[in-house]
């Protein structure tokens, strides 16, 4: 493992891996909150055109051109996008297809026209559809880290800000603050993540790793800098793991596997985490319905019935279900078994309803009874 990892290309296959999981997970974050998870997809499939022009002005693949070219139309692109939304009828969703169908064309059309050309200079062109780890030198990490410190660094200087307009635009707004200029300022630093990986994992793989690792992030943290923070790290996380599997089983694309890494962490997440995992949800449910007894669906009845002053108040089944947050059908059949509660009638087009026998007035009272001298001896 000792060589494996001193291996110059797995070096930096992970480290430019790695700087695309920390970018796409801090601005991805701001992307999931603000329910943009398209704008990633949108701005990648943009920039392929940009990577063209890029190349067609450096006259080689040379990796500064070309990032420049991408970014230059992912920005255009997400101008253009918002200029529809906001000029036109169109809804956010057909902008974002609007944009996304042309970039892609346009990009296909250069890149086939650019591959016609006699020479060589334009061979692995093509990689950055689908991403080429591989292929990255030492010298392609400078942009990188060139364009993951700008982003990182403009979100510092503006995290107040752009807490305010992701959780309240309206508020921001009123507050004086420039919302249409703080959303193109994010959207410009979410086309810089998108230029970061396109060598990498590509165009047509980038947005997942701007959603995923915030996705990820959002099921386990409750605050917005903990969920920056823990998205960067699930990043690198998922880029640093699938350069090594990549390496140790020869054949098998980085990009895809950084992705399918980030995803599966995303899943796990969305199984695990404490508090919105569905399996701990499940259990919680699970837990409440078993210890929601008999008797407090009784007491609830009666509680009922008191406030209403009829010892024989009809309540709707629906009515106590919501109240406990759960089915309480099993309940109430095993109450009226025991003779304390009874089926009743009341309006056709309502849902079934429960009353107390006096038996189970009685019993209700007793325990209501027991549970204050409980309460009432420190229990």
């Amino acid at each position: 493992m000792m060589g494996l990892l001193a291996d110059y290309t797995l070096q930096n296959v992970m480290l430019g891996a790695a700087l695309i999981g920390v970018i796409s997970g801090v601005l991805g974050a701001f992307a999931v909150l603000r329910r943009q998870s398209l704008l990633g997809d949108a701005l990648a499939h943009a920039a392929l055109p940009g990577v063209c022009i890029g190349f067609m002005l450096a006259g080689a693949r040379e990796m500064g051109s070309i990032m420049g070219g991408a970014l230059f139309t992912g920005v255009v692109a997400a101008l253009l996008m918002v200029a529809l939304t906001r000029n036109t009828r169109l809804k956010t969703d057909a902008a974002l297809a609007a944009t996304l169908s042309l970039g892609f064309a346009l990009g296909v059309v250069l890149l086939t026209w650019i591959q016609r050309r006699s020479g060589a200079s334009q061979a692995g062109l093509d990689s950055f559809l689908f991403g080429q780890a591989a292929a990255t030198t030492r010298a392609d990490l400078y942009p990188m880290m060139i364009l993951v410190g700008v982003a990182l660094v403009g979100v510092a200087l503006l995290w107040k800000p752009l807490k305010l307009m992701t959780f309240d635009p309206i508020f921001a707004a009123v507050t004086g603050l420039p919302v249409q200029w703080l959303e193109r300022l994010l959207t410009a630093m979410i086309a810089l993540a998108v230029v970061t990986g396109l060598q990498m994992v590509g165009v047509v793989l980038m947005t997942a790793m701007i959603i995923a690792p915030g996705a990820a992030a959002r099921q386990w943290c409750g605050s917005l800098l903990g969920m920056v923070i823990l998205s960067a790290l699930l990043g690198a996380l998922a880029g640093i793991g699938g350069g090594l599997v990549s390496a140790l089983a020869p054949g098998l694309s980085t990009g895809p596997v950084v992705v399918l890494l980030a995803t599966l962490l995303a899943l796990l997440s969305l199984l695990l985490a404490p508090r919105r995992g569905l399996i701990p949800a499940w259990w919680r449910r699970r837990h409440r319905r078993s210890h929601t007894s008999t008797d407090r669906i009784l007491q609830t009845l009666y509680d009922l019935a008191r406030e209403h002053g009829d010892w024989h108040y009809r309540v709707e089944q629906g009515a106590v279900d919501a109240y406990h947050g759960m089915i309480t059908e099993p309940q109430l059949s095993a109450l009226a078994d025991r003779g304390l509660v009874v089926p009743a009638q009341h309006m056709p087009d309502e849902g079934r309803h429960w009353q107390l026998t006096e038996t189970g007035v009685a019993h209700a009272a007793e325990y209501a009874q027991r549970r204050r001298r409980r309460f009432g001896n420190g229990a």
